[in-house]
């Protein structure tokens, strides 16, 4: 098993820190503490890095994001940046909103259930990490035909948090998005507009909203 990352065993004694529930009985995280564990273990068994990055465990292959651990108010979960990607042939990867292009969870309210298909949660994330050696991208021009520019697509990249909530807004939104990004014509002008609106963005909001 590979090692521990301290930051993660902090996140699991307090939570993300990111409401007032921190370090409380009523935080998320302690709720489902004994799934999480079960889940940290399944996957540094699977010889992933643990990180802590937008304050919650990230698990890599040389340096580059596989999945994360999260734990919600309904359940916890394994999410996959790339999750969209995967065979799935039981289809128990769930999209986290209807709209997500990239990201798929494996979702959890028990140790039993997690511990039932742990050899099938092991090849996942095993392909998971042969998706990302083979090189493979999400395509987020699908559902607009207007393109991603770079800038935006890095930030894509670069802020998990922010890929799944742009997926979670509506097309008309995304679009919306995207026209106002693209039409603007320097990089720096273009970066400076994405900056403005990534708050918007992950409100769940959009352009005009």
């Amino acid at each position: 098993m590979n090692a521990l990352n301290p930051k993660v065993d902090q996140y699991l004694l307090e939570g993300c820190g990111r409401c007032s529930k921190v370090a409380t009985p009523e935080c998320k995280v302690h709720k489902w503490r004994n799934e999480l564990d079960q889940l940290r273990i399944i996957v540094l068994n699977c010889g992933l890095t643990e990180d802590h990055k937008w304050s919650m465990p990230c698990y890599t292959y040389q340096k580059k994001n596989i999945l994360m651990i999260a734990a919600f108010k309904e359940f916890c979960c394994i999410s996959f940046f790339k999750g969209s990607l995967l065979t799935d042939e039981e289809k128990l990867l769930v999209a986290p909103g209807e709209n997500s292009q990239a990201v798929r969870q494996f979702r959890f309210t028990n140790v039993d259930d997690i511990i039932k298909i742990e050899d099938y949660i092991k090849a996942t994330i095993f392909e998971a990490v042969e998706v990302e050696k083979a090189g493979l991208k999400v395509d987020f021009s699908q559902s607009s035909n207007i393109e991603i520019t770079e800038e935006f697509q890095l930030k894509l990249d670069d802020f998990p948090k922010l890929k799944i909530a742009f997926e979670n807004l509506t097309p008309g939104r995304q679009k919306a998005y995207l026209l106002y990004f693209s039409h603007a014509k320097q990089s720096k002008t273009r970066l400076a507009r994405i900056e403005k609106y990534i708050p918007q963005i992950l409100k769940g909001k959009g352009l005009n909203d």
